[in-house]
């Protein structure tokens, strides 16, 4: 009898442990807040839209104002999730430890950098080089990359925004990191991705970067090439996603350690199918 009862016991303590485990993989009642990459607003509340849809108890409010600024807020224990177009970096990890926790990181999608003028500007394509030239001022007009006579107004993001350090480390220090170069002194520097499309779209002697998912018939997306050897490559989905379009980045979230509840369940349908499907819908490029 003992050992039945003690079986039976042992059952119920299974089973409630699974009905406990079951219960706290659901997200409660509460809000996410996400802040971080003005390039992956847009995306966050096509994400946060859905996601409320499948789970009304819980509210997601997105803003932007730059990778750092995410980092920083998601130090400052201020945000739940930080967009980020760039990866953490060691002093930030280390802030991040002084706070007691570890940061999370999930790769939730990909973005190819877009270099773009004015649609009636003549040039089309551009090399790293003559790009690298062009935002580090060696190259201030037109015409010596085959355009007409104008001065070139170079447009850029803020220093705090993880775009502006990716074009930077990629573009103008060709993947060197810690090189030397610097965005040119004369470069605008603008608040947001659609700041420059805006400024472009109206100014003929502009250039400027910005994500894909940002372009629109009111501004002329260049195709790049690695070197004048290279083909020219426009800055396409499919060409982010086969990896032959050089101006290419993943898009990434982070957390105050592993995540969990609600912050878990929202990252968990951002991986998902739907999440994915919707990453393409926002001209940007899933993961798969």
């Amino acid at each position: 009898m003992f050992k039945k009862v003690l079986a039976g016991f042992t059952a119920s303590l299974f089973l409630i442990s699974g009905i406990t485990s079951s219960f706290a993989q659901e997200p409660s009642k509460g809000s996410i807040q996400i802040k971080g990459s003005d390039t992956m607003v847009n995306l966050g509340q096509a994400w946060a839209e859905e996601f409320s849809k499948k789970y009304p108890d819980v509210t997601v409010a997105v803003t932007g104002g730059g990778s750092g600024t995410g980092f920083s807020a998601l130090i400052n224990g201020t945000c739940d999730v930080a967009e980020a177009s760039r990866t953490i970096k060691e002093k930030e990890k280390a802030l991040c430890a002084q706070k007691g926790f570890e940061p999370y990181e999930a790769k939730v999608a990909l973005d190819g950098l877009a270099v773009v003028v004015s649609p009636k500007n003549p040039v089309s394509q551009l090399t790293i080089d003559q790009l690298a030239d062009i935002f580090t001022g060696r190259i201030t007009n037109w015409k010596e990359v085959g355009g007409p006579n104008m001065v070139i107004v170079i447009l850029s993001r803020e220093v705090n925004s993880g775009t502006h350090i990716y074009f930077k480390e990629h573009v103008l220090r060709k993947g060197n990191e810690k090189g030397p170069e610097e965005f040119s002194p004369a470069a605008l520097l603008m608040p947001s991705s659609q700041a420059i499309a805006d400024e472009v779209s109206q100014n003929v002697n502009a250039i400027g970067y910005y994500g894909i998912g940002y372009v629109t018939p009111q501004q002329k997306a260049l195709a790049v090439a690695k070197d004048a050897s290279s083909p020219y490559i426009e800055p396409t989905i499919d060409n982010v996603k086969s990896g032959v379009y050089p101006i290419s980045r993943p898009l990434l979230m982070y957390t105050r350690g592993i995540p969990q509840a609600a912050i878990k369940a929202f990252i968990d349908f951002v991986l998902s199918d739907e999440g994915q499907k919707i990453v393409s819908k926002v001209d940007f490029v899933p993961l798969s």
